[in-house]
């Protein structure tokens, strides 16, 4: 029984912790549709926060790529005055990329709903 009781208070302990992500995500970041991710990307800074291998499988024509890996040593690469529009390949690192950037005070933070495999516009590979 006291395990029972044990494992319900960890499963319960998931769910909120999840639960505030979700919610503080949707506070700091602007999930917008591909129309709109293309409506604004060119004003703005296009970052794909997908590794390196990835990025050169294809990519939004446009973007650089900072990998979630290497945010934190290369984020003096993105201007914090300027918007910021992240990717990745379905909108987990991107998300978590902008919970990032939010705590160093960048506050101009839009990520493509979906991610890159939901794009279906421009795209460049490395040949």
């Amino acid at each position: 029984m006291d395990s029972l009781i044990v494992l319900l208070v960890i499963i319960l302990g998931v769910v909120a912790y999840a639960a505030f992500n979700y919610f503080h995500q949707k506070r700091i970041v602007k999930t917008v549709t591909e129309e709109e991710f293309r409506a604004g990307y060119r004003k703005a800074q296009l970052i794909d926060v997908r590794e390196p291998n990835e990025f050169e499988g294809g990519h939004i024509l446009g973007a650089r790529n900072i990998p979630m890996s290497q945010m934190k040593t290369r984020m003096k690469e993105i201007r914090p005055d300027l918007p910021v529009y992240l990717y990745c390949q379905s909108g987990m690192r991107s998300g978590r990329a902008a919970q990032f950037l939010n705590r160093k005070g960048y506050k101009q933070l839009t990520q493509l709903q979906g991610g890159f495999k939901k794009w279906s516009g421009k795209v460049k590979t490395k040949k």
